[in-house]
């Protein structure tokens, strides 16, 4: 690169940060308008490059433009170049969109999204009676077993909650509730 080159491109840099500051400090329009006529352009290309459509970039391009007017006082020149600044935005604006995209839309006739449907009485009263069983035998466990279990089910903690709460080891709080499970099974089923 010829040393009139490289003075142009430090020009231009030197030219993007202040009309950065400007914007910042001033809402200067002029500035901005100056920094979306060179930006502009370049983001589009940029974008449909990583695979956005044309009308996917321009809109893209535009969101990244009104970040840079919004947040131009976040842009520090100490970490980055503007134009590092900006076409990181882009570049996290992309990924977002590419995103959102790859997930499939919901449909309200989802199986999962129904509302279960209403038990007989019948049923009600097999799960209470079920339930109300399996209480009774949480007596045959230890003591300790039978704190961790409480803990994991009745108040929802995880095993690493129960654990920190405990004072124990992770691997402890799992065996111990595998052992509980292990042994409720072994009463129920001799039943």
């Amino acid at each position: 690169m010829s040393v009139a080159r490289i003075d142009q491109v430090q020009d231009a840099r030197a030219l993007h940060a202040d009309c950065m500051r400007r914007i910042s400090d001033f809402g200067d329009r002029r500035a901005f308008g100056i920094l979306f006529e060179f930006f502009g352009p370049r983001l589009k290309t940029y974008l449909m490059r990583m695979g956005a459509r044309d009308a996917q970039a321009e809109e893209i391009v535009q969101d990244v433009m009104l970040t840079v007017w919004r947040k131009a006082g976040q842009f520090d020149p100490d970490q980055a170049s503007v134009s590092t600044w900006i076409f990181r935005i882009a570049r996290n604006r992309q990924i977002d969109l590419f995103r959102r995209s790859s997930k499939p839309e919901l449909s309200p006739d989802e199986p999962m999204l129904q509302p279960a449907p209403e038990q007989a009485p019948f049923d009600t009263l097999s799960q209470a009676q079920l339930e109300a069983h399996v209480r009774d035998k949480l007596t045959v466990l230890p003591a300790e077993q039978l704190e961790l279990l409480k803990a994991a089910f009745y108040d929802g903690m995880s095993h690493a909650e129960i654990a920190a709460e405990f004072n124990l080891p992770l691997g402890t709080v799992k065996s111990r509730i595998r052992l509980a499970f292990d042994k409720l099974r072994g009463v129920i089923r001799r039943e």
